[in-house]
């Protein structure tokens, strides 16, 4: 048994949580301080903070992007606030309007699409680690997103956890801006690819894992999903929004994800 997993053995989980926690806080202080005296970061601190509760008491839609978004009534929400994720864009121009708002917090996702986004016009949201592949734009947000260190941060201006899907970047963010209902769609928490949570690899072929085939077509490198952290995440988030008298309901079309209360697109959106 290596000296790691003896350890996690004879201390209690509590302790281990808390000192793993501690140790990863104090590993990301150079990198906090960096980024805090960056003016592209101390820029986007402006602005996160002059977009907190903008739209307080309204409701919003985070579109995931999951296969099931085909078999969703996409014009039903066309004149909701909404979040776009990730490569969201490539179904605009079949949908006819886009989000308004657009967020990424994957590395790979913005190595690889960095023209593409950085041609976006609406208001969009990058982790901070990913400055070194854009430049400074004013529809440009950074966020200090991190791996580690869980928590719901209910002012992202500050350190944001990722906690394994940048869905949960997108609650958070919500929440912010003082949404006080979020309603999921296209967040259908399953995928066909099998692996290693968080392992790096490369699409051989279409994506079924997704609305489009092209979305991590043939030669894309991204991550392998990891449910179980996601799942923490997300009861983190049910928890802070219940917390506050707000709510978040989950509409996608056959998801499998059972933290959020469920409820019929078609129906809660009418026809």
């Amino acid at each position: 048994m290596n000296p790691k997993a003896l350890i996690k053995r004879i201390v209690p989980n509590r302790v281990w949580q808390f000192g793993r926690s501690s140790w990863d806080g104090i590993q990301r202080i150079p990198g906090r301080v960096e980024a805090a005296l960056h003016p592209w970061r101390r820029d986007s601190i402006q602005k996160l903070r002059a977009l907190k509760d903008v739209h307080k008491g309204e409701r919003c839609v985070i579109i995931g992007n999951g296969p099931s978004l085909n078999k969703t009534d996409i014009q039903k929400i066309r004149d909701e606030y909404s979040f776009g994720l990730n490569r969201i864009y490539l179904a605009w121009e079949e949908w006819g309007f886009t989000t308004s708002y657009f967020l990424s917090v994957n590395d790979l996702v913005i190595e690889q699409c960095a023209h593409e986004i950085m041609a976006l016009s609406l208001p969009v949201f990058i982790s901070w680690r990913a400055h070194r592949w854009l430049e400074p734009q004013d529809n440009l947000h950074f966020l200090y997103t991190t791996y580690t260190g869980p928590k719901f941060a209910k002012d992202v201006s500050k350190r944001v956890w990722e906690g394994a899907t940048v869905t949960y970047t997108a609650l958070q963010l919500a929440y912010h801006m003082g949404f006080s209902t979020v309603v999921l769609i296209g967040v259908d928490h399953s995928f066909s690819s099998k692996g290693k949570p968080n392992q790096t690899v490369e699409s051989q072929g279409d994506d079924p894992n997704h609305f489009s085939p092209h979305y991590f077509g043939k030669g894309f490198r991204w991550q392998l999903p990891d449910l179980e952290t996601s799942e923490v995440a997300y009861q983190m988030a049910h928890r802070a929004f219940l917390a506050d008298g707000r709510q978040v309901l989950d509409a996608t079309v056959g998801g499998k994800l059972q933290v959020f209360p469920k409820v019929d697109f078609d129906q809660y959106f009418g026809k």
